[in-house]
C-alpha cells in the first residue's frame, strides 16, 4: 500500500481572488482521491479538516497517522466520517470492530487510540472510501449510517433545474459527534444546479465530493466571494476545499450526487447566509 498527502494553507480572499486558473485549482482542486491500493489525503488548514480517500484492491489499506498530526494513530485526536462510493461493498476495521459498507453507506468513527482499516470484499469490484476528518475533544461511538437513518430533505424542482434530495446522514439529528458534519445530495435526472441560491457560513468550512458523473462530462463548481465569484472545471471522483469565506455551488453537463463535510465552531446545519441569485457578480 502507499500513503499520499499535502498540506494546503489558509487564503485570504482578498489574495485569492487575484489567482489564475492554475493557482485556484492548486490551492483548492483535490483531483487525485483515489488510486489502486493507496490512501491520499490533503491536509487542510480550513478548520484543519483532512480529505482523503482509500481504495483498496489488492490488499486492506491502513489509515496512517501521517506527519502532520504528530500522534500515535490517525483517529487520536479526531473523528472520522467515511462513505462507499465504488462499485463493490467494503469493510471498515476499526481496532476490533468492523463495519461493512454498501454503496452510498456511511460510517462515523468516533476519535481515540485503535487502528483503522480499509478493505473491499471483491477486488474486481473495489470499494472507494471517500472520507473527512476533523479534530474532536470528545469521543463518540462509532456508528454505520444508511439513507434510511438519514434526515432527508427535497429540495428544488426540475423547472429550476435543481430537483434534489439532501441526506443529512452523519449530522447531530441522527449521531453525536464534535464538530463533522457530512451528508449526501442525489439530484434528480434533467437537474443540474445545487446549492442554490447560494451561501457562506463564516463558523464552518465545508468540501465538496462530485460522483456518479458519467464519462465525458464535468462539473463546474463556483467559489469566491459573492461579489467575486470563480469557477473550478472538475471530473467526477475528485473534491474541492471551500473556505469560511466563499459560496459553494455547482452546475453540471449531467445529474450527479456529491457528498458534503463540514467542520468548525458550530453543528448548525440550518446556520447560512443566503444571497439572492441575481445579486452574484
Amino acid at each position: 500500500m502507499k500513503t499520499n498527502y499535502e498540506l494546503r494553507y489558509a487564503s485570504h480572499p482578498e489574495d485569492a481572488k487575484h489567482y489564475d486558473t492554475t493557482r485556484l485549482r492548486r490551492d483548492f482542486l483535490i483531483e487525485k482521491v483515489f488510486a489502486k491500493d493507496e490512501v491520499n489525503m490533503v491536509y487542510s488548514m480550513y478548520d484543519r479538516m483532512v480529505v482523503g480517500g482509500a481504495m483498496p484492491v489488492d490488499e486492506c489499506l491502513k489509515l496512517e497517522a501521517i506527519d502532520p498530526l504528530k500522534a500515535p494513530f490517525f483517529t487520536t485526536r479526531r473523528e472520522l466520517g467515511i462513505y462507499n462510493v465504488g462499485e463493490g461493498a467494503g469493510i471498515v476495521k476499526v481496532g476490533d470492530e468492523e463495519f461493512e459498507l454498501g454503496f452510498k453507506e456511511a460510517l462515523y468513527v468516533g476519535s481515540g487510540d485503535r487502528d483503522v482499516f480499509f478493505c473491499s470484499k471483491d477486488a474486481k469490484k473495489p470499494a472507494k472510501f471517500y472520507f473527512n476528518s476533523c479534530v474532536a475533544h470528545t469521543s463518540y461511538p462509532n456508528k454505520k449510517i444508511t439513507k434510511q437513518d438519514a434526515v432527508v430533505a427535497h429540495m428544488g424542482s426540475l423547472e429550476m433545474s435543481n430537483e434534489r434530495n439532501i441526506n443529512k446522514m452523519i449530522v447531530n439529528q441522527v449521531l453525536p459527534t464534535c464538530q463533522l458534519q457530512m451528508g449526501m445530495t442525489e439530484l434528480a435526472t434533467g437537474s443540474i444546479w445545487n446549492t442554490m441560491p447560494a451561501h457562506i457560513h463564516s463558523r464552518r468550512m465545508e468540501a465538496y465530493f462530485y460522483f456518479e458523473v458519467p464519462e465525458g462530462q464535468a462539473v463546474c463548481h463556483f467559489m469566491g466571494e459573492p461579489q467575486e465569484t470563480r469557477h473550478i472545471w472538475m471530473k467526477g471522483d475528485q473534491a474541492v476545499l471551500s473556505p469560511e469565506w466563499s459560496i459553494h455551488s455547482a452546475a453540471a453537463t449531467h445529474n450527479y450526487t456529491f457528498i458534503w463535510g463540514m467542520g468548525g465552531e458550530n453543528l448548525d446545519y440550518g446556520d447560512q447566509d443566503f444571497f439572492e441569485i441575481t445579486d452574484l457578480k
